[in-house]
């Protein structure tokens, strides 16, 4: 089959597009999907500069999310069948620790991710167990399922709701900050933030992105590059603060995400993406009374409610733009460059 291979850690010119073995059924329990289609995250990068502690076979193909059609089926499935449309929930955990007998998948103790610690969705085939794999939520041929949207939703759209509504627990009319909007997570944490009734108030270095931001329903815009995020936060919050800040990015934000914070207020972040040292005062953490929390991913009762939602119409990645699977170096540069507002998908 064809796929995105990467052929050693480094930069954008170790991934080659060519011809792996085909990958196959390993028990009676698992799917393998024929992709359509399949979308590109931060995740992809780091994995191919190399993440601490993990270690890969090379070639790798990298990848979390994506759909398709299933191929084949194991004997003991029943979910699922030949011919199916699917989304597929990249993060596969171990099904019997304690953590997953509690539905709690992403803690875990043997929790892998697509593209990450497994073969990943840029190819033509992957295979991923049963409980991975959700059949499109609305009735259409295949011919009408639009296949760039139903592989963008997964991990972002799990990221986000995981963060803001089990963990930050965000209610309405509360004030959430949500930093650096035209990524994915961000994007999906906006539109669940006003889809929960929240005030929002979004941030990026690019006012064109910011005045994508306001048409898709922001309240509020601040442009990071020119303006002091949380002196703004406390001036729109009448020097309240933000109820809830949403943190993707790390170093470069941190202090200015618990400057922006509220008295009793709380922290959510799933990621680093400028850096991962943090400093904190801690006289202002137990003072304010604020909560710190970290978010990975999500369990699968998140993940059928969001694909419930996905199929009421009620979230929708925003895409911004396909390329085909041999160019999905591109699509990988455009992100790292910061240059898209939304998910950049690739058709397989």
């Amino acid at each position: 089959m064809r796929a995105v291979l990467m052929g050693a850690h480094g930069d954008l010119s170790n991934l080659s597009v060519g011809e792996i073995t085909a990958p196959t059924l390993q028990n009676d329990r698992q799917v393998l999907v024929r992709l359509k289609a399949a979308a590109l995250n931060h995740l992809d990068l780091w994995t191919l500069a190399g993440l601490p502690g993990i270690s890969i076979k090379f070639p790798h193909i990298l990848g979390g999310d994506g759909a398709g059609v299933v191929e084949q089926v194991g004997s003991a499935v029943t979910t699922v069948k030949i011919g199916d449309p699917v989304l597929i929930n990249p993060g596969i955990p171990c099904y019997h620790c304690e953590y997953c007998l509690a539905g709690e998948q992403s803690l875990c103790l043997d929790y892998r991710i697509l593209g990450e610690h497994l073969p990943g969705t840029l190819a033509e085939l992957v295979v991923v167990p049963e409980p991975n794999v959700a059949r499109f939520p609305r009735p259409a041929t295949e011919g009408e399922i639009p296949w760039a949207q139903a592989a963008a939703v997964s991990l972002v759209t799990l990221t986000a709701w995981r963060m803001l509504v089990s963990r930050a627990k965000l209610r309405p009319g509360e004030v959430v900050l949500i930093w650096g909007i035209g990524g994915g997570v961000s994007l999906a944490a906006l539109q669940i933030a006003r889809l929960i009734g929240a005030f929002t108030i979004v941030t990026s270095g690019s006012d064109e992105k910011l005045a994508r931001a306001r048409a898709m329903g922001a309240d509020a815009t601040l442009n990071h590059a020119s303006t002091d995020v949380a002196k703004e936060v406390r001036k729109i919050t009448d020097r309240r603060g933000a109820d809830v800040v949403v943190d993707n990015v790390g170093e470069a934000t941190w202090e200015h995400s618990l400057r922006a914070l509220g008295r009793g207020g709380r922290l959510v972040t799933c990621g680093g993406t400028s850096g991962p040292s943090l400093h904190t005062d801690v006289r202002k953490l137990f003072w304010y009374q604020w909560t710190i929390m970290g978010s990975t991913m999500g369990n699968h009762a998140e993940y059928a409610e969001i694909v419930r939602l996905f199929g009421r119409g009620e979230l929708q990645p925003v895409i911004d733009s396909t390329v085909p699977l041999e160019r999905a170096a591109e699509g990988l540069r455009r992100m790292q460059e910061g240059k898209q507002f939304g998910k950049i998908v690739v058709n397989i």
